[in-house]
């Protein structure tokens, strides 16, 4: 079976929402560059994590995506894998998520079952509450805590303030993008029985409550800057963060919602990467490589 099949039931490419804060976290945990073995774990973890959870999403959602103009062409409804395969592909990704775990550390490989309960426990919240974004959002903040355990170890029980924070930034940012892009579903998710923000509130009102989420998001950006002793360059980044969150629900409106993929996929891009780039930057220009 092609590659390209699995790169695209798991939406490779927005491996990049999640692993820019998870590699600005290890390297505020190292205080510099962690050495490349821990790195390449990391990376491998977060891979094997973020791919284990979008299968087992698309292999437990396939029926009511069947039934979603929006989402027929999917690898599985439109017949282009087989949900055994996937399953397969699930159990060897989860297997591998263990493994990069058990390579870091011994506290990393005892949290991993714990972390893959979450991820892969999120494909079932729609179907009893409207939280489900928050558990999304629980789930992708647990990159940069992740990544925090896998430089300090069992230290991290005593260090864990900026990771902490960092990861309930996270939490915010993503549960505030996943309400806007369901706002596209929001008459299957009646027709369904599922449960979302949208559906709960309407577009209006989630959209208001997701620009509140990523206003608190950034006020915890800068309590993170705070205790983590940043700087100038640092605070810069925050400010292109809140203009890329800005300029977000500016162009997502009740009456218009035609730029939501902008938004969710090209702008939310950007917020992660130039963030860690803002980060890594003040990090190193005040102490040093």
């Amino acid at each position: 079976m092609s590659i390209r099949l699995y790169l695209s039931l798991v939406r490779f490419p927005h491996t990049i929402f999640a692993l820019p804060f998870a590699v600005m976290s290890a390297c505020l945990a190292a205080q510099g560059f962690p050495d490349w073995r821990t790195l390449l774990w990391i990376g491998v973890a977060m891979v094997a994590a973020r791919s284990a959870a979008m299968a087992w999403n698309r292999l437990v959602d396939r029926h009511v995506d069947a039934r979603n103009p929006r989402t027929a062409g999917r690898e599985i409804p439109a017949g282009k894998l087989r949900p055994a395969a996937v399953l397969v592909f699930t159990i060897a990704m989860s297997g591998l998520f263990v493994l990069a775990a058990g390579m870091l550390n011994r506290t990393a490989l005892v949290l991993s079952p714990a972390v893959l309960a979450v991820l892969l426990g999120y494909s079932y919240a729609k179907r009893f509450t409207a939280l489900c974004h928050f558990w999304l959002g629980a789930a992708l903040g647990l990159s940069p805590l992740g990544a925090w355990v896998a430089v300090v170890g069992d230290r991290a029980w005593s260090t864990c303030g900026v990771p902490l924070l960092l990861g309930a930034a996270v939490l915010l940012w993503t549960a505030g993008f996943d309400i806007l892009y369901a706002c596209q579903d929001v008459d299957v998710d009646r027709r369904e029985g599922l449960h979302s923000i949208p559906r709960a509130l309407g577009i209006a009102g989630s959209l208001r409550l997701s620009s509140a989420l990523h206003a608190l998001m950034v006020a915890l950006l800068v309590l993170v800057g705070s205790m983590a002793g940043l700087g100038i360059v640092y605070g810069a980044g925050i400010v292109v963060v809140a203009a890329l969150l800005a300029y977000e629900h500016w162009i997502v409106t009740p009456r218009d919602l035609s730029k939501l993929n902008v938004a969710f996929f090209t702008v939310n891009g950007y917020v992660s990467l130039l963030f860690m780039v803002f980060t890594l930057l003040d990090l190193f220009v005040r102490r040093g490589p």
